[in-house]
């Protein structure tokens, strides 16, 4: 056994191998950036898409396949990963998400479409799981706090330039370049993770693959997100449909628990919920992205049918909830890592998430903007001091083994939540803006359009007194909403009142060979098996 280098010999070996691990953390942050864009550049370019497609009663459905598959494949990263490591997973995930994006780019209707957005989804799933997870493999979680602030940086720029790029390209070339734009950045993205990323090699048997339990899940999840999308719109909530999916839904989870509890590996293992600061992020991480997911899915729209804004204006619009969020979310990895405190943090930020939620309730189309981007601003902070920790205090409770594994879980459960806000709120937005307008639209002949043609510019060019009628629909129809969410926020801060906050853990702790370790990371962080500390390694994946 080695000994350690002393204390300067091992500072500067530090300060000369972290720009290779800032090189690793780029194809990471290239991977995020690729699927989070794909969640944020259609919102300012769905209603034009949509009405060209002459698909707005299926304009959810843009959202929400996304989501749903991929949601789906999290576990399935997270546990492979943990397998057989997490490089590969990585590169087919980017190629599968290009693929969905050339998809898109060419879709001549409605259904080309969603089954677009389900293949970037399959895709997109890997993308936002993997980078969560590799950063725990090179990065010790005392550390990993600024990283994961920096991730969701990543989300705040993207959610500021997807809008902006969407309402540029929709009013320019044209909003099928929303999907084209993706086809560069995959392949930069794609070129980091085969060239930058040099991950430990895992020694491993054959993985044994929970196949049952894939399949269990996804007919479950897939059940659970069309009866939020369908009840009260499509079929009645007390429809054989409805009622239907929901029998199945209980009877394949209950099917998935009888399966993952006897299954060698299992995609989600029960002795996960064991540990009650697991369930007490998930729980609250799935109700801030309800609320997260909700609110930003629609307001873009709202903007440009309501105060007139065209889709670039929307997309500039968001800009103070994302400054918000970008500059918290970093402030607040950095305060972790320097101080090694975080429970306060997240309780923190649920209470100004929920006072940002009841400040958007009471928008109109009267309200200036200056104040909407306030109350965006207010919802950016709550946001930014929240959603990243959650999944350092999951990491922080397991071993490394089992770290893809815990943080794929996590996600799961808080793209349920996103998926299941987006389609709720979709679905009560779309109803409730069906019955404003046939309430208050005069039927005149030809005085109304079929509202599946409703884009933004029809709306602009309607006479006034129709044109009054129909934006405060459409904030009738949405603003009430965000008052219902309010209370999630703040279920979530009264949970994460309950967790345990252990001590960040200065090292990395590593259950394989030595050799498996590569020399650069072992440089900047020290690496743990049991409890010899391994100062250096000779091979690479």
């Amino acid at each position: 056994m080695q000994n350690s280098p002393a204390p300067s010999a091992a500072a500067e070996s530090r300060s000369a191998a972290k720009p290779r691990v800032l090189l690793v953390f780029i194809g990471l942050m290239l991977a995020m950036l690729l699927s989070s864009l794909s969640q944020t550049v259609l919102s300012a370019a769905m209603p034009t898409m949509v009405g060209e497609l002459d698909g707005v009663d299926h304009m959810l459905w843009v959202m929400t396949a996304f989501m749903l598959a991929s949601t789906v494949v999290m576990p399935i990263y997270g546990k492979i990963g943990d397998l057989i490591g997490r490089k590969g997973l990585l590169i087919a995930a980017i190629v599968l998400f290009i693929a969905g994006s050339v998809l898109g780019a060419v879709a001549a209707d409605m259904s080309m479409l969603i089954s677009a957005r389900v293949v970037q989804g399959l895709g997109g799933g890997g993308l936002m799981i993997l980078s969560q997870a590799i950063i725990a493999d090179i990065v010790p979680a005392r550390e990993r706090g600024k990283y994961m602030g920096a991730l969701g940086a990543v989300f705040a720029v993207s959610s500021v330039a997807g809008p902006l790029l969407g309402g540029w390209f929709t009013e320019g070339p044209g909003w099928r370049w929303t999907f084209w734009m993706n086809i560069p950045l995959g392949i930069v993205a794609l070129a980091a993770a085969v060239f930058l990323l040099r991950l430990p090699k895992r020694e491993h048997e054959k993985p044994r693959v929970d196949v049952w339990g894939m399949v269990l899940l996804t007919i479950t999840t897939t059940c659970i997100v069309l009866v939020a999308s369908w009840g009260g719109k499509d079929f009645a909530w007390g429809s054989t449909t409805i009622i239907g999916l929901i029998v199945v839904a209980v009877l394949t989870a209950v099917g998935f628990v009888l399966v993952e509890r006897v299954t060698p590996e299992p995609i989600i293992p029960l002795h996960l919920f064991r540990e009650a600061n697991f369930n007490i992020t998930t729980i609250a991480g799935l109700l801030t992205s309800v609320a997260m997911m909700g609110t930003l899915a629609y307001l873009p729209t709202y903007l440009q049918m309501t105060f007139g804004a065209s889709a670039t204006d929307a997309g500039l619009l968001m800009i103070p909830m994302m400054a918000a969020l970008l500059i918290t979310s970093i402030g607040a990895g950095q305060i972790v890592s320097k101080t090694g405190r975080y429970k306060w943090l997240p309780i923190v930020g649920s209470i100004i998430l929920a006072i940002g939620l009841a400040l958007l309730g009471t928008i109109s189309p009267d309200t200036p903007l200056w104040v909407f981007c306030a109350y965006l601003a207010v919802m950016g902070i709550g946001l930014g001091t929240s959603m990243q920790l959650l999944v350092l205090i999951v990491q922080n409770t397991f071993p490394a083994r089992e770290v893809g594994t815990a943080t794929a879980a996590n996600n799961y459960f808080r793209q349920i939540g996103g998926s299941l806000g987006g389609a709720v709120i979709g679905s009560l937005f779309t109803t409730r803006l069906a019955s404003q307008l046939s309430e208050r639209l005069p039927q005149q002949g030809g005085a109304t359009s079929d509202m599946n043609s409703l884009t933004p510019a029809l709306v602009h060019e309607l006479p006034t007194a129709i044109h009054e009628q129909v934006i405060w629909a459409y904030n009738d129809a949405l603003a009430p909403l965000f008052l219902y969410i309010v209370p999630l926020a703040i279920i979530a801060a009264v949970l994460l009142l309950f967790v345990k906050e252990k001590p960040l853990a200065t090292t990395i702790e590593r259950e394989v060979a030595v050799t498996a370790v590569p020399d650069s990371l072992q440089e900047v962080y020290p690496v743990t098996t049991g409890s010899v500390t391994v100062p250096e390694s000779r091979e690479l994946r």
